[in-house]
């Protein structure tokens, strides 16, 4: 299994990469071959430890476009990123274990799967067959229902959630995945309201204790917004900013931005001064 450099040391950046035409921030700007691999370039010299990939758009009320469709959208950008950039490391933001399949064939290293592993029966035995790292996000419902699923109960989100994704991992080792495959994501966004988003990131220790690797995808988010009053999501990168250094000091181990270059430099600094480091 590849990780980046110094893994556990310090806090990664994982830099996005949408080749879709309707994702929510920049949907459309690297759905072409061309921009996507200059993109890719730019954010490696930036400081991209890893890159992640996605062919479907996970937005609210984004709809699902397929297989098919998705490994059109994502297989030429990932084999002229890695012919390129042969030591990079490369995730794929899918759901679909036949999307998985081809793209680790292609050279992905990773899967990040924003149901969990819910919404395809077959991909923890994929995952388990192919032993790579696996991104485990928390969510609920799909991209049509998520604002609905809202509510933890009793139990409050943040207990809600890490015993959601206790429960994922439970089921991803009965199908042999091993537990050293497994970052955990919380899931910002994703079935959480702007005060159940900041309740987590509140009490991001708890879930750094559960001894997972734990990722954090906070980049240009609706919650930023309405914390800001910003409705435009190019314009929350100081928000975004807040949050990653937020997160060095809580022990999160991957930050996924769009903006790679200024939060590798946040990173880095709340690196230097983290109370965990």
């Amino acid at each position: 299994m590849r990780w980046p450099k110094d893994w556990g040391t310090r806090t990664a950046v994982m830099g996005v990469i949408n080749l879709t035409p309707d994702s929510f921030s920049d949907g459309g700007q690297f759905n072409q071959l061309n921009r996507a691999l200059a993109e890719a370039s730019r954010q490696i010299a930036s400081g991209a430890d890893c890159l992640d990939l996605g062919a479907q758009s996970t937005r609210p009320n984004a709809m699902e476009v397929g297989a098919e469709e998705e490994l059109k959208r994502l297989l030429p950008t990932l084999r002229a990123i890695r012919k390129e950039h042969p030591e990079v490391l490369i995730s794929v933001d899918t759901f679909l274990a036949a999307v998985a399949n081809q793209a680790l064939e292609a050279g992905a290293d990773w899967i990040n799967d924003v149901s969990g592993g819910r919404r395809d029966p077959e991909m923890f035995s994929l995952i388990a067959s192919a032993g790579c790292p696996f991104v485990l996000m928390h969510s609920r419902g799909n991209s049509q229902t998520m604002d609905h699923c809202t509510d933890y109960g009793r139990t409050g989100v943040v207990k809600g959630v890490i015993n959601e994704l206790r429960a994922a991992t439970e089921h991803a080792q009965k199908a042999g995945v091993n537990q050293n495959q497994l970052i955990w994501d919380p899931g910002l966004g994703f079935a959480k309201t702007t005060e159940q988003n900041l309740a987590l990131l509140k009490q991001l220790e708890s879930i750094v204790a559960e001894g997972i690797p734990l990722l954090l995808g906070p980049s240009r988010k609706r919650f930023i917004g309405a914390v800001l009053d910003e409705p435009r999501a190019n314009a929350r990168l100081w928000g975004t900013a807040a949050v990653c250094a937020r997160a060095v000091d809580a022990g999160v181990a991957i930050l996924r931005v769009h903006d790679v270059g200024p939060i590798h430099q946040v990173v880095t600094m709340a690196s230097a001064i983290a109370s965990n480091r």
